[in-house]
């Protein structure tokens, strides 16, 4: 489908809103970009060709035709910016995190909701055609009854100082475990630690437990010797690896497991492990699509609000017991500082 009929504006023209405006262009929806750099701006002006401003304010005196808009600021202005946007009458696709708490999530959902606008979070991992094979896998019950699920985001690097390694990380695998699971966990606890930054967490580790006896853990770090990215589903027919890393062979079904005999002596089993082919479509370009057909066809999309508030209320439990970066504003003080101000 053409992006023609819906024109989006980028917020954000840095390292990932880059990828934005590729995947919006190739898709003809492109019409705008907001960057407050100028050399980022002119520059991203002048490979798009399309009109680049360095704020709100100067969008909407431009009184350009838009529909909706991409949300790839610092994660820390996600919630404000967002806002912003509605403000201007547009739908969102913010990137993940929605924001950097519960209560900006939950005033910038109420806010969509009240303007009849969507709203979607960029979990790109949803989007990835080995986690939607993954998701056939485990719902056609091919892998039997799950177990516990664990995922692996490990790099050495990108180390940020607005928000910790949690909420920089581990969103994209909290979002992924959700889904896959089909529920909300009933418990959650995390560990980790700061050496770098005071109250920054580089390393943590979370751990789930889901109504239906299922665990899960999330391992993330930006301390670690080499980048990892894998996630393992164990069930009691068969195992699944995702190991996003991998050129060949990232999706690996294995026929292995451990049973009790009569005697109840643990046997080992193991068995053939099947390749299973995957899609080349690139995860982002099939988000940006799903955004403007959701946008175009008034419907919901598969990681709306509630999906992104849900990973944040994980995040939030699971941060309960780790020190806690310098939080943004709150959208709703945030909202009232602008009309006191007017």
């Amino acid at each position: 489908m053409s992006g023609n009929e819906i024109g989006v504006v980028v917020f954000g023209a840095g390292r990932w809103g880059r990828n934005h405006l590729r995947c919006l262009a190739s898709l003809g929806a492109l019409r705008a970009l907001v960057d407050p750099d100028p050399a980022t701006r002119a520059a991203a002006a002048e490979t798009w060709k399309v009109p680049a401003f360095a704020n709100e304010r100067e969008l909407e005196a431009a009184g350009l035709e838009l529909q909706a808009a991409v949300i790839a600021t610092p994660a820390e202005t996600h919630s404000q910016v967002g806002l912003r946007a509605l403000e201007l009458g547009l739908d969102l696709l913010v990137e993940k995190p929605l924001a950097l708490s519960v209560e900006d999530a939950e005033f910038l959902l109420a806010e969509a909701e009240r303007r009849d606008r969507i709203l979607m979070t960029g979990h790109l991992l949803l989007y990835h055609p080995a986690v939607e094979a993954l998701k056939a896998l485990i719902d056609a019950g091919e892998l039997g009854e799950i177990r516990y699920v664990y995922s692996n985001r490990l790099n050495l690097g990108r180390v940020r100082r607005e928000e910790n390694i949690l909420w920089s990380f581990a969103p994209h695998d909290v979002a992924a475990i959700l889904h896959l699971l089909g529920a909300l966990p009933v418990e959650v606890r995390a560990t980790g630690g700061h050496w770098l930054q005071h109250g920054v967490a580089d390393v943590t580790l979370t751990h789930m437990v889901f109504p239906g006896g299922q665990q899960a853990h999330v391992f993330v770090s930006w301390l670690h010797p080499f980048k990892e990215q894998r996630l393992v589903v164990v069930g009691s027919e068969k195992m699944a690896v995702f190991d996003d890393l991998r050129r060949e062979a990232r999706l690996v079904v294995i026929d292995s497991g451990v049973e009790l005999d009569h005697d109840g002596r643990a046997l080992e089993r193991r068995g053939e492990e099947r390749v299973l082919p995957i899609a080349t479509t690139e995860p982002l370009l099939a988000e940006c699509r799903h955004f403007i057909d959701c946008c175009r066809d008034r419907r919901r999309p598969l990681t709306d609000g509630h999906h992104g508030l849900d990973v944040l209320r994980v995040l939030a439990a699971a941060e309960s017991g780790l020190p806690r970066p310098t939080r943004a504003p709150r959208l709703e003080d945030l909202r009232h500082d602008r009309s006191a101000g007017a």
